[in-house]
């Protein structure tokens, strides 16, 4: 099972359906481009002192280019474009995962100290950052770090830092429109009953009657 997939399996059953239903219901807005006035002010009965502090999560910036351009390497390694679906740059995730450290800043110190750490590894090794290294240079690195009962004990920081970049990523893909369509969920959606099936009511000996196929079935 490739890394994709393990994602996938793992979020499915820890995703809970309200944030899913909340994706579905968002899927229009995350396609149009808002000012952050606008996202802030959006929702149902939202408290002024909720939408100030949106205004001023979306207004601040905490990661520089640098550390965005090396979290969107890093998403797209994590959830790659594939046939079904696109990659985690295209559900934004970079961008969900910025907002998230202004709002939780547990994160910021171990997502900075992260990014640090690994261009740290990259100019040591092949004297260029990560972002500046070649594909095959970034995933021998990664591939250090992604398994944690595989990883030496001396890439226990960059475990640390790849379990958090990882679960961030996951956690904004598949709560976007994108991955809720990638998940194949659908919600509650209405449905049109058509009857038993023929060969079930012929197994019981049974049959709709021309008035009952006229009034009540529609198939």
């Amino acid at each position: 099972m490739d890394r994709r997939k393990s994602i996938k399996a793992m979020l499915i059953g820890g995703v809970s359906t309200g944030i899913l239903v909340d994706a579905c219901q968002n899927d229009k807005k995350s396609e149009e481009t808002k000012s952050p006035e606008s996202v802030a002010t959006d929702g149902i009965n939202r408290m002024k002192e909720e939408q100030t502090h949106d205004k001023e999560l979306l207004a601040a910036t905490y990661f520089t280019p640098h550390e965005m351009a090396t979290i969107a390497i890093l998403a797209d390694i994590i959830i790659p474009k594939d046939e079904v679906s696109g990659s985690a740059t295209d559900a934004k995730v970079p961008d969900f995962i910025e907002i998230i450290v202004k709002d939780m800043p547990e994160h910021q110190v171990p997502m900075r100290g992260g990014i640090r750490w690994i261009d740290m590894q990259c100019l040591r090794r092949y004297n260029n950052s990560f972002r500046d290294c070649t594909r095959e240079q970034q995933m021998q690195l990664v591939d250090e770090i992604a398994w944690p009962k595989k990883a030496k004990s001396e890439m226990a920081q960059g475990v640390s830092f790849f379990n958090l970049m990882r679960n961030l990523t996951a956690t904004g893909f598949y709560t976007s429109a994108i991955g809720v369509k990638d998940v194949g969920y659908i919600g509650n959606m209405p449905n049109q009953w058509n009857g038993v099936p023929e060969d079930v009511l012929k197994h019981h000996n049974m049959a709709y009657s021309e008035k009952e196929l006229k009034e009540c079935i529609s198939f």
